[in-house]
């Protein structure tokens, strides 16, 4: 099948067509703009913030507060730099929040921080520089460690050294499983966002999945094996096992596989077995996140659900979530 490039996107029905992005080479010189959704996280905000003005390499931070009642909002006027910008929304959810910010970011480059998370020194310096030797690169990113709601390193995703990660054209691979995870640890080309109209507001859970697939349906991608970002997992956390289930993430796995512009760009006849994929990954990541806050009858009860659908993927499924019992 020949390759769609963000030039055959008009060629796409009308419901599903986007302005196609530029894929021109990167500039010289670029900047960043961080996006932060934040929604009462006074207790993080604050940490979060002075990893991102410490990068030397970023040139705006925006804050779209949605909606706190608590003193987010207060946190982040107290900070006087004159990078920082602060925008209300109101209660739109982390889509129509992230979506905001892109709107009004001056970047060349847009990385989507997670108001809890912190970013590691020299963290968006690497990926512009990934991105400088990949200069047809829509997206780049790296990789994460893990740590508790009191800040303190939980994970030993660094024992995971040499690990590569795709390159490229890595469609397929996606559309079989998001190994990107967190927003935190990438940076978008802005103008290729925009031309795909950003993220999913009809999704509650995975809509950067499917924004990352779109993304990789219209250009490349480059890795940069580097821990950049600490992910932290507690309770309030969306995705914490605790709250959700594989069932919330499956409403993202039918927008992929009935989106336009991704099943133009999939080898024929492959939608079926990467959409089988997606579901594997997802429960096995769910059965993942139950082990990490110890939950292991529902972990088991996931294993269980993987084996129903693949008992070939079952091995595979159940030495990671061992492997997650020990940060990894």
């Amino acid at each position: 099948m020949a390759q769609i490039t963000a030039e055959d996107v008009l060629d796409l029905p009308a419901t599903r067509r986007v302005v196609p992005a530029a894929r021109q080479p990167l500039p010289s010189s670029s900047t960043v703009s961080v996006v932060i959704p934040a929604k009462n996280v006074a207790a993080y905000v604050g940490e979060t913030l002075a990893s991102a003005l410490a990068q030397g390499d970023v040139g705006e931070v925006i804050v779209v507060d949605d909606g706190s009642t608590d003193n987010t909002a207060a946190i982040v006027r107290g900070i006087r730099d004159p990078r920082l910008r602060l925008i209300t929304n109101d209660s739109a959810g982390v889509s129509a929040a992230r979506n905001l910010g892109a709107r009004y970011a001056r970047g060349d480059w847009l990385l989507f921080l997670d108001a809890d998370d912190r970013l590691r020194a020299g963290a968006v310096a690497a990926l512009l520089e990934a991105a400088r030797a990949a200069p047809r690169a829509v997206l780049v990113y790296g990789d994460y460690n893990t740590i508790d709601s009191e800040g303190h390193q939980i994970g030993r995703r660094g024992l995971l050294k040499g690990r590569r990660k795709p390159s490229g054209d890595v469609l397929t691979r996606l559309a079989a499983g998001n190994f990107i995870v967190n927003g935190g640890i990438a940076l978008a080309r802005a103008e290729a966002l925009r031309a795909i109209g950003g993220f999913d507001t009809s999704l509650r859970y995975c809509e950067d999945w499917h924004c990352w697939c779109r993304l990789a349906a219209i250009g490349e991608f480059e890795f940069a094996p580097k821990l950049l970002l600490d992910y932290r997992l507690h309770t309030a956390n969306t995705m914490n096992a605790a709250v959700r289930t594989p069932k919330d993430f499956f409403p993202a796995i039918a927008r992929v596989f009935d989106d336009g512009l991704i099943l133009a760009r999939l080898p024929e006849g492959t939608a079926a077995g990467l959409r089988l994929a997606a579901e594997l990954h997802l429960i096995t990541y769910s059965a993942m996140q139950a082990v990490r806050f110890g939950r292991y009858r529902q972990a088991f009860g996931y294993l269980g659900m993987v084996g129903r659908r693949s008992l070939k993927a079952l091995p595979r499924a159940a030495a990671r979530t061992a492997l997650a019992r020990f940060g990894i």
